[in-house]
């Protein structure tokens, strides 16, 4: 019993990785109404930028968390600004095409400037340790990427359903030519919320650059567990995107343990129900 609650406890630290991808893709889908293939991507250039500055450069850790977030947030303003604004509106398949091409993009040119090598850092010595969890070691850094996970739903609850800018880009989402025409700035808020999912996508890999390797192609990995992901919770639900990582985390953890052999499979068989059963999602968008 005790194995099975502890192994519950790492499917949750799991979970919070995925949340952070999909948080980002669900938002940006959301509002903006764009399959961002490439999120992915974002996610992989946020972990080699701060293995860059961490791993690399030996700069201070929460620093270099703040500066591939900004590098990320950067890379995301001239994808939408320069090429997706342009697809606003027109046919799913164009976007999937265009960030389809930005996926071969960033992979060939991280391979260019980091290699084709795994790359992974130290662990920050404040989060090294272990703590006893049902009666085993967890490690501390687990333990933070829960902590941060919660954090992160509780800011992006409070920013969308607390404040006047929450406010505006929710009512962008539901009605961008009302919004235009009562004064919003409807291109500065679509280029402000893909700047938000990208550093979200961002942060995840930059918290998981030292305990998941990092290498080139790891984003087109992490996207098709975002996209099982939104597709359980409810495509541009932010809390079905929370609870669709949980459910696919926890899963994982004890597909690994129990079903060895079938664990992939068992997430892509919990998307197939969810289809079956509820087409839009267990939370609709």
């Amino acid at each position: 019993m005790e194995t099975l609650a502890f192994q519950g406890v790492v499917g949750l630290s799991m979970a919070m990785y995925l949340w952070l991808i999909s948080a980002g893709l669900t938002i940006i889908f959301g509002v903006l109404g764009v399959i961002n293939f490439a999120h992915g991507s974002l996610f992989m250039l946020g972990a080699y930028l701060a293995f860059t500055f961490y791993g690399l450069l030996g700069w201070n850790f929460w620093l270099a968390i703040l500066l591939s977030l900004a590098g990320t947030a950067v890379v995301g303003w001239v994808m939408e600004r320069f090429f997706l604004r342009y697809l606003y509106g027109v046919d799913e398949a164009y976007q999937l095409l265009l960030t389809f091409g930005f996926v071969l993009i960033m992979d060939d040119a991280v391979k260019m400037i980091w290699g084709g090598v795994f790359r992974i850092p130290d662990i920050p010595t404040f989060l090294e340790g272990h703590w006893p969890v049902f009666g085993r070691p967890f490690p501390v850094y687990n333990a933070f990427i829960i902590a941060a996970g919660i954090v992160v739903g509780i800011v992006l609850w409070l920013g969308f359903e607390r404040t006047w800018w929450g406010r505006t880009v929710r009512a962008t989402a539901s009605d961008r030519e009302m919004a235009n025409a009562i004064g919003v700035n409807v291109p500065r808020v679509f280029s402000g919320v893909f700047m938000l999912g990208a550093m979200l996508a961002a942060l995840g890999g930059a918290l998981g650059t030292p305990v998941r390797v990092v290498s080139p192609g790891l984003g087109a990995a992490m996207i098709i567990q975002a996209f099982v992901i939104t597709v359980i919770g409810g495509l541009g639900n932010l809390k079905g995107a929370f609870v669709g990582s949980l459910i696919v985390g926890v899963l994982s953890a004890y597909g690994t343990l129990l079903f060895p052999v079938f664990e992939l499979a068992l997430i892509y068989l919990i998307m197939a129900v969810v289809l079956l059963v509820r087409p839009q999602g267990l939370f609709a968008r």
